[in-house]
């Protein structure tokens, strides 16, 4: 267990320090090719054209990760093909998001996004990463696939300013790793691992004054597709039934702010597929909170959320259900107060 723990201490260090050196070498490709977010659309939020390539940096810390500590011990096959599926739909979807920053300021129809995300859902199932709590098999298939490209959309929402998308992935990654880690799923283990330290090394870069580089699709579409995977490698019912809705808490940010914006937009009349201004974040700030106040604000809700999956996981039944009610009332409260800011 000991040596384990230092191995999953390495992954986080390597994905962390690759992700960190190589980030400014992706800010200076991106400038050369011209490959910047350019605030030409009303739902943008900055000012000035940024790179757009940070989730290169991301992906390739994640995966040089996970390659060099398959060199450093011995993994069991079961491990491994997970490991590889992983890898596989995230190569997809990273890919995606790369042609998509490419062909900013319009990006990808979302009908492709979605056919790209459903392939690389799709290859999760052929390497037996889906949801088996349900059945029968297709049902459990479907909710897969809609829980994957849910998700991996949700974190490419939420991804609207600076440290948002990063930290949200980083404590969810922390989170699964704390649930997971003394059971030993080490598949989920090393992932999160991994991940956590992708998006560590990323995150100085993304508030740099002088080197300031964006994420991008490449980036918080990765990061919401693994944490999806990863989510549904844990078995969190072991004390109680109700602990497998563990992961809608440490995944509830991003997932609140997607119901959220695409009920606003569905009930103003516009495509819930077309961007706004009306996510939680946003409104935050109309209220008076800067964006530095608001990243944190977000990130302790996470935290509170994740610690409320942790308990979950190891207590009754009837404590779980206090515990959920609780969190429907606060939902409750912040959505009638933030609904009631009129944004432009």
């Amino acid at each position: 267990m000991k040596s384990t723990i230092h191995l999953y201490a390495a992954a986080v260090a390597i994905a962390a320090l690759v992700s960190f050196v190589l980030t400014p070498f992706v800010r200076q490709i991106s400038l050369r090719l011209g490959l910047l977010d350019r605030p030409e659309s009303s739902v943008k939020t900055h000012k000035v054209a940024v790179p757009a390539l940070g989730g290169v940096a991301i992906w390739l810390g994640f995966a040089t990760s996970l390659l060099v500590i398959r060199f450093l011990t011995t993994f069991p096959t079961g491990t491994l093909r997970s490991l590889r599926g992983l890898f596989v739909g995230s190569l997809i979807v990273f890919l995606l998001g790369v042609i998509d920053d490419a062909k900013k300021p319009a990006g990808l129809n979302f009908r492709v996004k979605f056919v790209g995300q459903t392939i690389a859902a799709w290859a999760l199932l052929q390497f037996g990463i889906q949801i088996d709590f349900l059945k029968p098999e297709y049902l459990a298939a479907g909710l897969t696939v809609f829980w994957v490209v849910g998700l991996t959309n949700a974190f490419n929402i939420i991804d609207i300013m600076d440290g948002l998308c990063a930290t949200q992935a980083i404590i969810a990654a922390g989170a699964f790793l704390l649930i997971a880690l003394p059971s030993e799923q080490i598949y989920v283990n090393f992932a999160s691992a991994s991940l956590l330290g992708a998006a560590l090394g990323y995150l100085p870069w993304n508030f740099s004054k002088t080197g300031k580089i964006f994420m991008g699709d490449s980036g918080s579409m990765t990061l919401g597709f693994l944490l999806s995977a990863i989510a549904m490698g844990i078995d969190y019912s072991q004390r109680n039934p109700l602990g497998v809705y563990a992961p809608l808490f440490i995944l509830l940010v991003p997932m609140y702010d997607t119901f959220y914006v695409m009920a606003i937009r569905i009930r103003k009349g516009h495509s819930p597929f077309l961007g706004s201004k009306d996510h939680f974040a946003l409104r935050l700030e109309a209220m008076g909170f800067d964006r530095n106040q608001v990243v944190a604000l977000a990130a302790a809700a996470a935290c509170v959320l994740s610690l409320c999956a942790f308990i979950i996981t190891r207590v009754s039944s009837l404590l779980s259900c206090v515990i959920y009610a609780a969190l429907i009332a606060e939902l409750t409260v912040l959505t009638r107060s933030i609904s009631r800011i009129e944004m432009k």
